[in-house]
């Protein structure tokens, strides 16, 4: 579909013939004197460079490091220009429909071809962000319009992108209800023709500048943490594109000097790049037929016709309130404060009952994350409420837990980079997000809405989250993978109601109300969570806002979804008490094949956190050799994955954890039950040997470099503390526990031999492993012709002579691959 959909795009071009990469055909056939020729002629001194970037005391010896290397080499070939290969324009629009059964989808695709622009000068740069500018409000007005009253799509965005060398596009994509992309087509075409006709609106413009300058600021504050990689890439595009390098500082300055002076009007000019007579290629993409190309070309006629009859009703703006919260919270006050040294954190216990925990970094001068979490989640809901229950938070996201309809929201926090979200799992109710320091009241005023805000469904809410739903289903019921996947589940954990794959029957049962009452319950009562802050924090000006929005969150009369960790329900699953190998055939449109090797876990309850670092360690291990067999030493796969999965017991402080460990890989689907003997082989190789001394080194210094880089990161050291407060030595001590998880990983690290790690391989597995797993395989299905094949095959050995009997069967064939054909197009239709 893509390959068809490049030769539409690129027709006319060396493009439209092959890809840049080459085809698959060369790789196959190619010559040692054809690879040769083309490294001398394009692998010479003149097309090369060198970019070094790090923390290097000075940058005098770098230069002498690359002159001693690359120095003296002398480039002895010819230096042929660069080809250029154009790509023509077209005033007629090119149009496509796919229909393909494997689409995650119906989608909408609208590309406008042009010569990629030049940046020069002060003028190009000052382009650039008036572009910037237009993609982001036809973006705004696109999501605004995905959540009114029965939406055109779900989900629309505009982006320019970079297509080829001399090439780069506006590309427009959408996705929509099945059999609703005529309809999407129309609103994306109005939508850029309405722009072209009246333009933006001031408020428009003035949002998308306010993101644009807040963007710029980020970068700037953060200037002196730049990822090393970032510089690199910026000095590559330098040299292969001639893209100007002009640092954050004069860049950051452009902004500030242009930005204000870029009018509406000025923005509003790049939808004149957008017509269908501007190299424009549509693609609409459906799972099922339900138009034609004609149609497609009706809808670009038709909004053609009304922008010139001016016949399209200018935008219509929402009302926008000006604060977050109408109402300011009296503040809560400390009720104790414990500092933990050894973490290098704050924690504060508030009289409403919720415990805040912060630490100040000095990582990144622009970020504070932020997560609370509270025990109690869906484990503890019947399994009539289950459904209902699940969708709580997307059905409460799309109503708007803030207080504000998201499209409403959206246009209130312009400008501010404060995001905060919520998840309710199996075991825990969290919220989570960052913000600029600058931006924290704006995020603890989130959180305080998110607490004081009752939803309640709407009728039009709820109508597009379940339509988005259902789409969803109908996507995985048609994806190849999704059969596969919903096998592997119901195998390994007795089809569980828990584990079990949503169904358009399930859907049907989801009760909008009980969902909504589901999520107001679940973040009401503060004094059930504990909330962990990391980033540059400046503790005078943060503790204030704790109190006043996090503190100032009233406390119910009445404890709300109050857990006892220790008295959790664990999950309902049962893994396979024997061997079990099966294969799932599915239809496909191109031949692949998925494995899954799943092997059950129990860990003990002694050591606990050992054996979890254990576990961590053991997964890579695995990993490493099992790639190393399959793709190094058999040459059959590309990737080898490794996934652990510890939450079947409830989270308590003296049960067992029960899980599993998983093996993944794809390959070619004539050789899976071969590999995953040698993947099994592997394995047990490796617990009745045990790992040599350089596989156990090379563990721990991957693990080191991980933990080396992670402690650099805020991320890293919020998980760490969350880690520590839900660990099952934790007992109302941070310090404790933190101390505790680093003293495990500490023992792990220097116990990790050969002989250890073999040990660990037999106890944490099924010993020999080959006496307890699954393995499902995911292989195509053949078509009936296919089927037939071996038919034809034994006909032509056995009754060559009998040319009329060879003629029957054939006859025979074909009328079974006809009917088939038929009867499969009915059931469609």
């Amino acid at each position: 579909m893509q390959d068809a959909h490049w030769v539409l795009l690129m027709e006319g071009s060396k493009y439209a013939e092959r890809l840049p990469i080459g085809t698959e055909k060369v790789i196959r056939t190619v010559s040692s004197e054809t690879v040769k020729g083309f490294y001398q002629k394009w692998y010479s001194l003149h097309n090369m460079a060198v970019v070094a970037v790090g923390d290097f005391p000075d940058t005098k010896s770098v230069v002498e490091l690359i002159q001693e290397h690359f120095g003296h080499k002398v480039d002895s070939f010819e230096h042929p220009p660069l080809p250029a290969f154009t790509v023509p324009s077209h005033e007629e629009p090119r149009f496509s429909y796919f229909v393909e059964r494997e689409a995650a989808g119906s989608a909408v695709m609208i590309s406008y071809k042009m010569p990629v622009d030049e940046l020069k000068t002060v003028k190009d740069y000052r382009d650039l962000l008036a572009e910037s500018m237009f993609l982001q409000a036809l973006n705004q007005r696109f999501f605004k319009l995905s959540r009114r009253k029965d939406p055109p799509y779900f989900s629309c965005s505009a982006a320019a992108d970079v297509l080829v060398r001399p090439l780069k596009a506006y590309v427009m994509t959408s996705s929509c209800k099945e059999r609703g992309t005529v309809e999407a087509l129309e609103s994306m075409l109005m939508e850029v023709a309405r722009v072209r006709l009246y333009g933006f609106t001031d408020r428009e413009i003035s949002v998308v500048r306010a993101l644009l300058m807040s963007e710029i600021e980020s970068a700037y504050l953060e200037r002196e943490q730049t990822q090393s990689t970032s510089l690199r890439d910026e000095l590559i595009q330098h040299f292969l594109r001639d893209e100007p390098v002009i640092g954050i500082e004069y860049e950051a300055q452009l902004h500030k000097t242009l930005l204000p002076y870029i009018s509406a009007a000025e923005v509003a000019k790049f939808a004149e790049k957008l017509k269908i007579s501007s190299s424009c290629v549509i693609k609409a993409i459906e799972p099922r037929a339900s138009a034609k190309v004609d149609d497609l070309k009706d809808v670009a006629s038709k909004v053609n016709s009304l922008e010139d009859a001016r016949s399209i009703t200018p935008w219509a703006e929402e009302q926008i309130p000006e604060e977050i919260v109408s109402v300011m919270p009296d503040p809560g006050s400390i009720v104790q404060q414990v500092e933990n040294t050894n973490v290098g954190a704050t924690e504060l216990n508030l009289s409403n009952g919720m415990r805040v925990c912060y630490k100040c970094t000095d990582f990144l001068d622009d970020q504070v994350l932020f997560t609370g979490f509270s025990y109690g989640g869906l484990s503890e809901i019947p399994e009539e409420d289950y459904y209902s229950c699940s969708m709580a938070a997307t059905i409460a996201g799309e109503i708007g837990v803030y207080g504000y309809r998201p499209s409403v929201l959206m246009d209130m926090l312009a400008g501010k980079r404060a995001e905060v979200g919520t998840k309710i799992g199996a075991y825990m109710r969290t919220f989570a997000g960052d913000c600029s320091p600058t931006d924290l009241e704006t995020a603890l005023q989130l959180v305080y809405q998110l607490f004081t805000t009752n939803v309640a469904p709407g009728e039009e809410d709820v109508k597009i989250v379940m339509q988005m739903a259902e789409e969803a289903v109908r996507a995985q019921e048609r994806d190849p993978y999704t059969a596969f996947a919903n096998r592997v589940r119901e195998l390994n954990y007795g089809n569980s109601y828990f584990f079990r794959p949503i169904k358009m029957t399930d859907l049907r049962r989801v009760d909008p109300l009980r969902a909504c009452e589901y999520f107001n319950s679940c973040f009401k009562d503060p004094s059930t969570f504990t909330v962990v802050i990391v980033g540059s924090i400046n503790p005078s000006i943060a503790v204030p806002l704790i109190l006043q929005y996090l503190g100032g969150i009233p406390k119910p009369s009445e404890p709300i979804l109050r857990y006892n960790r220790d008295d959790l329900k664990g999950l309902p699953f049962t893994f396979p008490t024997r061997t079990t190998r099966e294969v799932v055939h599915s239809p496909m449109v191109e031949e692949q094949c998925s494995v899954q090797i799943c092997f059950p876990v129990e860990l003990k309850n002694g050591n606990m956190v050992e054996e979890i670092h254990y576990v961590g360690f053991l997964s890579k291990l695995l990993e490493t050799k099992l790639l190393q067999t399959l793709r190094f030493k058999h040459g059959q796969i590309y990737s080898a994955g490794v996934s652990v999965f510890l939450g079947g017991n409830r989270p308590s402080r003296t049960g067992d954890i029960r899980g599993d460990i998983s093996v993944n890989f794809s390959c070619d689907p004539e050789i899976s039950s071969k590999l995953v003997d040698v993947a099994l082989d592997e394995i047990q190789r490796l617990q009745e040997e045990g790992p040599s001394d350089q596989d156990v080194s090379s563990i721990l210094e991957i693990e080191q470099r991980a933990h080396e880089n992670g402690s650099q990161e805020n991320y890293f050291w919020q998980d760490r503390i969350l880690r520590s407060y839900q660990s099952r030595v934790y007992s109302g001590d941070l310090g404790s526990s933190f101390q505790y998880q680093d003293e495990g990983r500490t023992k792990v690290r220097e116990s990790l031999t050969p002989s250890t790690g073999q040990a660990a391989l037999q106890r944490i597995l099924p010993f020999p492993c080959k006496k307890q797993y699954t393995v499902v395989v995911l292989l195509p299905q053949k078509s009936r012709f296919r089927i037939l094949e071996p038919l034809f095959r034994f006909a032509r050995t056995k009754y060559s002579h009998e040319a009329k009997i060879l003629a029957g069967m054939a006859s025979v064939a074909v009328l079974a691959f006809g009917v088939w054909r038929y009867s499969r197009n009915a059931r469609k239709s």
